[in-house]
């Protein structure tokens, strides 16, 4: 009977279902609603949060100059900008902490803070270019201060007699004896100590974190003690090179090392999982997917060693010479050419010196350049080249105006009547 009973139910279910036909309610466009609000972009500032930001320094700049020129004595620019920078940030708590939980007041605190040392940074780094460009510009407008050398020059004599053609070869030479040291042992460093481990590269790691901090002179005193006096090699470019790499190194492998850590350990052991040895891994995973970062080490290295001038004083001194050989005898270089210079107290001298200068800067920015470039990944080598999209950006801007026009003559598009709620059944 139960069974019967619930076939019966079923059955009855089933009719019903079929009885009841399903509705779909289309919705309908109120014309006299108003507009959609825009929500706010993640991290955006209201009026209310601008207005607070700018009123707090506003007031600061008020506060500042009303201590320092009215309540206490001091005087000059420097007690303004510190006044200014603790006011403005006391400002920006009080404020923030008027409408905003702690966390915001210490959010605005550390953010105000944060980008005060970066326009710190900022303004130190082109202030101090600007001020070596405009001291040594004259010189870099004379054709021979890049081709000739200042052999039988006087410090008195004009700027259109001698140049820096020997100190630039030199530099280049000194640099190239010290990356070929030091790139194979920094990045070799760094891959023993990030790869293999043990107590032994502990060890490594502590040395190469304590000679980050080795004073120049001592470099310098080390190849001269070492090679010159025991060795019994003369002061020459291939001793200051030497020099050269000993501060260049710890600063290659440290900075490498801290990029090979960051690799994902589940890429070395993916490739171990695929049958690769150690050196495999680490020669065709590793180190490409650190690449960028190696290269940025290397710059580090490179801009460390690019500016010593103690070391090169020490282990080969300065010649007003061209010398290609590394090996015969004194070589001179660009920081040891800019102190030479600025010793004598010639004024046309210190504009060499600033020139060599603006020199020493722009050999730093190509080194720069050409080692990331070397080291972009190979995806963006595909890209066209930067003349070809700044070509196609200038026809795009030419194209703009035509395509503007087009869209104005077109006409606007009636808006819709609104309809009311239809119901349709399926």
């Amino acid at each position: 009977m139960s069974t019967v009973a619930d076939e019966r139910t079923t059955a009855g279910h089933a009719t019903t279902l079929r009885a009841v036909k399903p509705t779909t309610y289309l919705p309908a466009r109120n014309a006299a609603a108003p507009p959609p609000v825009p929500r706010p972009a993640l991290g955006g500032m209201n009026a209310d949060e601008r207005f607070v930001r700018l009123g707090a320094w506003a007031s600061a700049l008020g506060i500042a100059w009303l201590v320092t020129q009215r309540f206490l004595p001091l005087d000059g620019l420097p007690w303004f900008l510190v006044v200014f920078f603790v006011a403005g940030v006391v400002m920006t708590a009080v404020l923030t902490s008027m409408t905003g939980t702690a966390v915001e007041v210490k959010d605005r605190v550390a953010g105000a803070v944060i980008t005060t040392g970066a326009l710190v940074v900022g303004i130190a780094l082109v202030s101090t270019i600007v001020f070596v460009f405009l001291r040594g510009w004259r010189p870099l407008t004379e054709l021979n201060f890049f081709t000739d050398d200042m052999a039988g020059v006087e410090p008195k004599a004009p700027l259109a007699q001698g140049g820096v053609l020997h100190a630039i070869t030199g530099s280049a030479i000194q640099l190239t004896i010290a990356l070929l040291i030091t790139l194979p042992l920094g990045i070799g460093t760094a891959v023993f100590m990030t790869e293999v481990g043990g107590r032994f590269a502990r060890v490594v790691r502590t040395v190469v974190e304590a000679m980050t901090a080795l004073p120049s002179i001592v470099a310098g005193l080390f190849i001269y003690a070492v090679v010159i006096l025991t060795l019994g090699f003369p002061r020459s470019g291939f001793a200051a090179g030497l020099a050269i790499g000993v501060m260049m190194l710890p600063i290659i492998a440290r900075a490498a090392d801290v990029v090979l850590r960051v690799v994902p350990g589940t890429l070395r052991e993916a490739s171990l999982a695929l049958g690769a040895s150690r050196w495999r891994t680490v020669w065709h995973v590793v180190l490409p997917t650190a690449r960028p970062g190696l290269a940025t080490a290397v710059i580090l290295g490179v801009a460390r060693g690019v500016g010593e001038t103690s070391p090169v004083l020490l282990t080969s001194g300065a010649a007003t010479f061209l010398v290609t050989n590394p090996t015969e005898g004194a070589m001179n270089s660009l920081p040891l050419y800019i102190y030479t210079n600025v010793r004598s107290g010639e004024p046309n001298s210190i504009q060499r010196a600033f020139g060599a200068a603006v020199v020493l800067m722009i050999l730093v920015l190509a080194l720069f350049v050409i080692a990331r470039l070397v080291a972009r990944p190979r995806s963006n080598r595909n890209r066209p080249p930067l003349t070809q999209r700044v070509s196609g950006l200038v026809a795009g801007i030419r194209r703009l105006p035509a395509s503007l026009s087009r869209k104005v003559r077109r006409p606007a598009p009636s808006p819709p009547t609104p309809t009311p709620a239809t119901r349709s059944t399926t």
